[in-house]
């Protein structure tokens, strides 16, 4: 029995880190968070040309029919390089709910759209993982009545995927009548998150929604990809780490050289390194083991926050002063990190979703 990847998942993972290594410099992912005129669609646009939308979509309705790990292998890519764009939302929240949930028309008309990159969806589902006040969405003859608090990635997104207070799932055109849609400010501007408010907005039900279960193996997916960003985003911050101590002098000496400093970089190592194995079979297990699928993904999305949380801030340690500064550019992956702990369920939320699971 093999533990790792194939050689096809190997030569994906290859294929979008070179397209990220040329494509997406820092410099590229600060004048998209600078810009408020940036959209960011360029790099949708080269993800598009690898495939990456089109991931998880079955070949007859032209995507690639993979499975949940190439998806994990690609978020990882993408949070080691914060990459901007709206890979979860589209690629997987959208791309599943459609999977699981719509008819054969509604397969038919936005799984190739969304393949092909033309369609992009926000996801407003966060109620599902935690309702605040005010908030949940009810709908009577077929309109959307409510409000979505933490819609992601709402920039250049054409339709909404929206979940109810039953935990059925719906699409909503963004420019329909009746949805009010408000920009929310946030740490991470590598992403764009959205209070909307609905008020008879006309609404579209997929089709077998109905089944609680579905929403739940949306949400499940969503916090292992999100796991895998952060995994990616820990691992740049630790090699980053090791190569300013390798390179920065204290008393003619690097810094690598001094016990704390390596204690502290070994100490993110074996935190990082075991994560990933986690994730790889929280990603092998919503397919192949369902029984084990939704405790792996509550444990792999909790676990990581924690590690993203250590790593961030003993890297942001290691670079010292440097740390805080926008040269280096740190603060993009420790951003990155926090968002990543908070969307779809904080860890201690997670965790006693995981507790209910088992009777606890």
């Amino acid at each position: 029995m093999e533990f790792g990847l194939s050689q096809e998942q190997i030569a994906l993972q290859d294929s979008v880190n070179r397209f990220l290594d040329e494509k997406i410099p820092l410099e590229r992912v600060r004048k998209y968070a600078e810009n408020t005129e940036d959209n960011g669609l360029d790099i949708w646009s080269g993800l598009t040309e690898l495939g990456i939308p089109a991931l998880l979509i079955p070949e007859e309705y032209g995507g690639v029919g993979l499975g949940s790990l190439e998806a994990a292998i690609v978020a990882e890519c993408l949070g080691r390089r914060t990459t901007p764009g709206p890979f979860l939302s589209t690629a997987i929240l959208a791309t599943k709910a459609l999977i699981l949930a719509g008819s054969e028309k509604q397969k038919e008309r936005f799984l190739p759209k969304i393949a092909d990159g033309s369609l992009i969806v926000a996801a407003a589902i966060s109620e599902t993982t935690g309702a605040r006040r005010n908030a949940g969405i009810s709908c009577k003859n077929n309109e959307l009545t409510g409000r979505s608090l933490f819609a992601m990635d709402i920039e250049n997104a054409q339709h909404i995927l929206v979940v109810d207070r039953d935990n059925r799932l719906y699409f909503v055109e963004r420019d329909a009548r009746g949805v009010d849609i408000t920009i929310l400010p946030q740490v991470d501007r590598t992403r764009s998150l959205a209070e909307i408010t609905y008020t008879k907005a006309p609404c579209e039900l997929l089709a077998s929604s109905e089944n609680s279960n579905i929403v739940s193996q949306v949400v499940d997916l969503g916090r292992v990809i999100i796991a895998a960003d952060s995994l990616g985003a820990s691992q740049e911050m630790l090699d980053q780490a090791v190569a300013y101590a390798m390179q920065r002098e204290q008393f003619n000496r690097v810094i690598a050289s001094f016990q704390a400093v390596k204690h502290l970089c070994a100490e993110m190592a074996a935190e990082v390194e075991p994560s990933r194995s986690l994730v790889w079979y929280a990603a092998h297990a919503l397919e192949d083991l369902p029984e084990e699928a939704h405790l792996m993904a509550c444990h792999t999305k909790a676990h990581l926050a924690e590690v993203g949380q250590f790593v961030g801030k003993t890297s942001t340690m290691v670079h010292g002063g440097m740390g805080f500064t926008d040269l280096l550019g740190l603060h993009y992956w420790f951003k990155r990190l926090g968002y990543n702990r908070q969307i779809l369920g904080s860890p201690e939320s997670i965790r006693e979703d995981a507790a209910v699971a088992q009777g606890l």
